[in-house]
């Protein structure tokens, strides 16, 4: 580590040169803030510590200096006059901490190191963030479909922009993923990506846990809370299955768009909010609205940006290079090594229709590397193997539809969920891997309610 020492006290130097060098720390030392600065730029150091009251260039414009030529450091000020309004000053021109003379040998010490934690976590953090902005980039969406490539190329477009998206499609199609392509691909990458599932929190808890709430605003509000928007604050905010939406938020969430500010749970005064609002849904809004469950003017707020995930099934193209990369993926989660896919997996595969989507795919994959034992992954390992045979037996005076025959498959599905569960809902969407509110809608949807 090195270290650039500024001080026109040569005893404070020489201190300065002992305790950095017990501690094997190179340093360079200099009386005058000017040289400092052409040091600065012509070596590298990792701290500077600076003295405040100086001859010619003093502490202060010594890091107005800094800030001037965009050379960013991490440094420490020093003065023997020190006052709370000296070092809230140099806090405000950029510098990391401050010390008063004189100082304790142990006090510089635990400072830089205290520096160096802190540029370490900096610096580990911005690899993290780095890799997760690869992860869901959209070039890395796996697909080869054109209606997909399409989608990806609006991802694209849209993502530097602050509208608010409406991402619709069926369970497992991957809606999420486009969401956080939409945020790691835009200029909100840096800051955070929250999500929450609008029908996976009981309606009264909703409103807390979205907008926050005061202390005392309801029984159990022991102390204030911060609610996910504001979380989400200059970045983005994924309001998935946005159609379970109570219609009293709804009127909420509309405000938030028009104002772009929050009003906590028992508060008297709103706060201005910088979250990109994306929202998803496995329902039809548009038909909701015309029956009177969804807010037309939200409707229209949150469509701002219409994305149409299709579902996998209509993407025959992807079920075999994403069926490879869940290989490849739990491979390495289970320490096995990469498995090929037999002739009659493959016909297996491509002959499914897939009423769980990409989700169904992965489980499936993921089902299939722990229980195959050969190097290949066997049409038998596959658990969709017997529904993809029938589906090849149909005969020519069959209906070819494939959205009558996906929707016959879910239809059978939820039957047995429900056989199986004895008519737990709660379980039976477990079963099925949709969230509980996405199976009352389908169950209703296919007259499953009635006797």
């Amino acid at each position: 580590m090195r270290i650039l020492v500024i001080d026109d006290e040569e005893a404070m130097r020489h201190m300065l040169g002992i305790l950095l060098k017990r501690e094997g720390w190179d340093y360079a030392a200099f009386d005058d803030a000017s040289k400092a600065l052409s040091a600065l730029e012509n070596d590298d150091f990792d701290f500077v510590l600076c003295d405040i009251k100086m001859p010619g260039l003093d502490g202060y414009g010594f890091l107005k200096a800094l800030k001037e030529r965009s050379i960013g450091k991490t440094v420490i000020m020093m003065s023997a006059y020190g006052t709370m309004d000296s070092a809230i000053e140099c806090m405000k021109l950029g510098a990391y901490d401050y010390i008063s003379k004189p100082f304790k040998s142990d006090e510089v010490i635990i400072t830089l190191k205290k520096a160096l934690e802190r540029e370490r976590l900096k610096s580990e953090n911005a690899r993290l963030k780095a890799e997760v902005s690869k992860e869901y980039a959209p070039a890395s969406i796996i697909t080869r479909d054109a209606a997909m490539s399409a989608i990806l190329d609006l991802v694209r477009k849209v993502a530097d922009y602050d509208s608010p998206v409406l991402i619709t499609g069926e369970s497992g199609t991957g809606k999420e993923l486009v969401a956080r392509a939409l945020h790691y691909r835009g200029c909100r990458a840096d800051g955070p990506f929250v999500a929450v599932n609008c029908g996976a929190i009981p309606a009264q808890l909703l409103e807390s846990e979205l907008f926050g709430h005061v202390k005392g605003a309801f029984t159990d509000a022991h102390r204030a809370k911060q609610g996910l928007f504001h979380e989400a604050n200059e970045g983005t905010i994924f309001l998935d299955e946005i159609g379970e939406l109570p219609h009293e938020l709804q009127v909420k969430l509309l405000r938030v768009l028009q104002e772009g500010e929050v009003r906590r749970v028992g508060d008297t005064r709103s706060v201005k909010i910088d979250a990109r609002v994306v929202a998803a849904t496995i329902r039809d809004l548009k038909a909701e609205v015309e029956k009177g469950s969804f807010r037309e003017d939200l409707y229209y707020r949150l469509n701002v940006i219409d994305i149409k995930v299709p579902p996998l099934r209509k993407r025959k193209a992807d079920i075999i290079p994403l069926a490879t990369h869940f290989i490849e993926k739990y491979a390495k989660m289970f320490g096995k090594p990469l498995k090929s896919l037999s002739e009659e997996a493959l016909r297996a595969l491509e002959g499914y229709e897939w009423p769980g989507n990409v989700r169904e795919l992965e489980n499936a994959i993921e089902r299939a590397m722990i229980l195959e034992d050969t190097p290949m992954i066997r049409g038998e390992s596959l658990p969709v193997y017997s529904h993809a045979g029938t589906l090849g037996r149909q005969g020519p005076d069959d209906d070819l539809s494939i959205k009558k025959a996906s929707e016959s498959i879910e239809r059978e599905l939820i039957k047995k969920a429900l056989e199986k569960t004895h008519n737990n809902k709660t379980r039976a969407a477990l079963l099925l891997e949709i969230s509980h509110r996405a199976l009352l809608y389908k169950i209703k949807s296919y007259g499953l309610d009635r006797p």
